[in-house]
């Protein structure tokens, strides 16, 4: 029998409650390593946090292709870990794998036909970009961007990105530097990720949310108005930057991490000015599901790839250790806590 530390939901946050540590319980089991035929046995090596997991803890998540996490079970998401025993043809031991449904706990049994495998050289050797730029945040990044964008290389585009330091934020805005934008503008919540925006990933502005008026700091970054959104946080600030777009814009509708935690359907709604500003410049707002391109992933992720292992995509991480740092770890992301994508280290 082996001992495996896992985490479970103990609590929902209440109604248009924010989520805290104490929402989760670390607790200690005994688990059979027997193994039927086509399971492996994995222990986990790094598990990921992510912002639409708020949605999961609710009792209804809001979207058709999300189930809630279920009170005292073993909560789950993205995570990469390694085969320790198999009765799988396809997976022998050592092979690394990784999963968009992987248990938060140390070790588990899995069915093989659920896993995919991981190549250390298409991650440059960085398993937890398996969880990142190489992964679904990074998908999501360039599918977003290719898919909904409409960059034109020559045509002087300005795309701003909210939330731009966080995982996929900070992988949109490189490849819309990369697909030929002119200038890319990232709004952020400390003048340290501005900094970090410009100097390392080669934003050409950052802009503190925080440091008062967003609304001239725009007009200030952005002097010939803003062509593109990639929209990850919703509320006030969304509201800002579609006032200044140009006619025939295009909104990126991929996440609103500042309504997640407000009894809202999702999309959130709208004010009545930004609804008016969207119809009367034609700007397009669709909102964008990466599930619905699964067609292209394997395509996405070799893209992804060649450019963090040739330099031209910077990754930035924030790694927590210890799988009794899953609720912190998640909270503080939810409240900007991390620059880059936000991982928990649980094995080596």
């Amino acid at each position: 029998m082996l001992n495996v530390k896992r985490v479970v939901l103990r609590s929902r946050p209440g109604k248009n409650g924010h989520p805290v540590p104490e929402n989760f319980r670390v607790e200690e089991i005994r688990k059979s390593p027997e193994l039927k035929e086509g399971q492996v046995l994995v222990r986990t090596l790094y598990l990921s946090v992510d912002p639409y997991m708020r949605c999961r803890m609710n009792d209804d998540t809001g979207a058709d292709y999300l189930l809630p996490w279920r009170l005292d079970e073993c909560v789950d998401g993205g995570g990469v870990g390694i085969v320790e025993a198999s009765k799988n043809q396809a997976l022998s031991v050592g092979t690394i794998v990784t999963s968009f449904n992987w248990h938060w706990q140390t070790y588990d049994v899995m069915d093989g036909s659920l896993l995919q495998k991981v190549d250390p050289e298409m991650v440059d050797g960085h398993l937890s970009y398996a969880l990142g730029a190489v992964g679904m945040p990074g998908l999501t990044a360039f599918l977003g961007v290719r898919e909904k964008g409409h960059v034109t290389a020559g045509a002087h585009q300005t795309m701003v990105i909210s939330g731009a330091a966080g995982a996929c934020g900070s992988v949109a805005g490189q490849i819309a530097r990369l697909d030929g934008c002119e200038r890319v503008v990232g709004i952020c919540g400390s003048d340290q990720k501005c900094q970090t925006l410009v100097t390392e990933l080669g934003f050409t502005a950052g802009i503190n949310y925080r440091n008062g008026d967003i609304s001239s700091a725009l007009r200030e970054q952005c002097p010939r108005g803003i062509d593109i959104y990639f929209d990850n946080v919703g509320g006030p600030i969304s509201d800002a930057v579609i006032s200044q777009m140009n006619p025939g814009g295009h909104v990126i509708l991929c996440g609103q991490i500042s309504q997640y935690n407000k009894d809202v359907p999702y999309p959130p709604p709208l004010s009545e000015d930004t609804q008016e500003a969207l119809l009367r410049n034609n700007i397009t707002r669709e909102r964008f599901i990466v599930l619905n391109y699964m067609e292209k992933f394997e395509e996405g992720l070799m893209q992804l790839s060649h450019w963090v292992k040739m330099g031209q995509i910077k990754v930035l991480e924030t790694v927590v250790n210890g799988i009794e740092n899953m609720g912190e770890a998640f909270c503080s992301m939810m409240t900007g806590g991390n620059v880059g994508k936000q991982v928990v280290k649980i094995s080596d």
